[in-house]
């Protein structure tokens, strides 16, 4: 009896040590992020799903902190060779990854070697060729591109007596300002990326160069041009709007969006990003706009530019994982993935099909983009 009883539990426990091989045998990809609070969520999502969605790989998201401590932590790990496969940069550290000989493979040659369909085509060039080489090839994945856009409560504009429609010139940012602190709003104005938005947007939005030899695109001793009489004069607004009480600086990077969506500020410029935050932990009526312009400038407004970042594949791993790396960025192609995407975070879609799918499907007549509505 007890031979038997010995030989079952024999049995179970190679039966146990088999599966627990098998188990193991799956390839896990390491996928650092500086995304938290609701987009965090979303990303984790992604992964959860494509991590359903078959059995040889496991993408494992780690939140690392803000984007320049994930760089500067990547950077570190690859040294020390403990780098992870993946690693979310915003768009200002494209071009340090691209010099960052040996510690990155070129997407399209992760693509190309594991035999995944890949056609650049298929992706917005004005996404892509951000993160492209001269030949275009791409050198990381676009993941959440964005544009900066300009906020405003409705709720507290209707408080202060006033239509709750955005303004459109800075003129009138200010004379809504002026009301919303008068009627008692403690913060009016704040912002996010100060830098993208007031310095790099502003001077796309108004057609003004931010540096010498087109921007820097004609040559590598470009000279930062951000003193001339436009941009002074801008900078000099906001810097009297602070001594007023009309501007509130919340610092450095996405801050601001915290002060948004908890209702303590009425306008806001940030993120189309900003926008997932806003659903979860607002609860006041708001509406998404174009960036307000100085209307005596000839030509006013423009075009604003690509923000948000991309997904480099870190160098140093076996062929096996970057086969893994691989099948999860064509996962994140495909368009039912980057329609729930764009509309669960504001992120924009960064292939043509997925922006047909999402237009197909109603979402744009739904929610078309002036007003939305938080959860309560």
């Amino acid at each position: 009896m007890r031979i038997k009883t010995l030989s079952a539990a024999l049995t179970v426990a190679l039966s146990t040590g088999l599966w627990s091989a098998g188990a193991q045998a799956q390839t896990e990809i390491q996928w650092w992020h500086s995304m938290g609070g609701a987009l965090g969520e979303a990303l984790n999502g992604l992964a959860t799903k494509f991590n359903a969605s078959q059995k040889d790989y496991k993408v494992v998201p780690v939140y690392k902190g803000s984007y320049p401590e994930s760089m500067t932590a990547a950077i570190a790990a690859f040294r020390a060779g403990s780098a992870p496969h993946l690693l979310q940069v915003f768009e200002v550290g494209t071009a340090t990854m691209m010099a960052a000989k040996g510690a990155i493979v070129p997407v399209a040659k992760v693509m190309a070697d594991a035999k995944e369909p890949f056609d650049p085509k298929a992706y917005l060039p004005t996404v892509t060729g951000y993160y492209s080489d001269l030949k275009g090839n791409m050198l990381s994945f676009p993941f959440n591109s964005s544009t900066v856009m300009f906020y405003i409560n409705k709720d507290a504009f209707k408080k202060a007596g006033l239509e709750p429609v955005a303004p459109k010139t800075w003129k009138e940012v200010i004379a809504a300002a002026e009301k919303l602190k008068a009627a008692g709003q403690q913060c009016v104005y704040t912002t996010s990326w100060p830098s993208w938005m007031h310095i790099e947007n502003f001077s796309a939005w108004h057609n003004v160069p931010i540096g010498t030899k087109q921007n820097g695109m004609g040559g590598f001793d470009t000279q930062f041009s951000i003193n001339s009489p436009l941009h002074v004069r801008h900078i000099g607004m906001l810097g009297d709007m602070a001594k007023k009480g009309l501007f509130t600086y919340a610092g450095r990077t996405n801050q601001g969006d915290a002060k948004f969506s908890s209702g303590e500020c009425a306008m806001f410029s940030g993120s189309t990003g900003a926008q997932a935050g806003i659903k979860k932990a607002g609860k006041f009526e708001w509406s998404i706009n174009f960036i307000p312009y100085h209307d005596d400038v000839k030509g006013a407004p423009q075009n604003s530019i690509i923000g948000g970042a991309s997904v480099w594949v870190m160098g140093g791993k076996k062929a096996p994982e970057y086969k893994g790396v691989a099948k999860f960025l064509a996962y994140l192609s495909q368009p039912e993935v980057q329609m729930d995407w764009h509309t669960s975070t504001g992120y924009v879609p960064i292939t043509q099909a997925s922006y047909e799918l999402t237009r197909k499907s109603g979402f744009y007549d739904k929610n078309p983009g002036p007003t939305c509505r938080s959860s309560s």
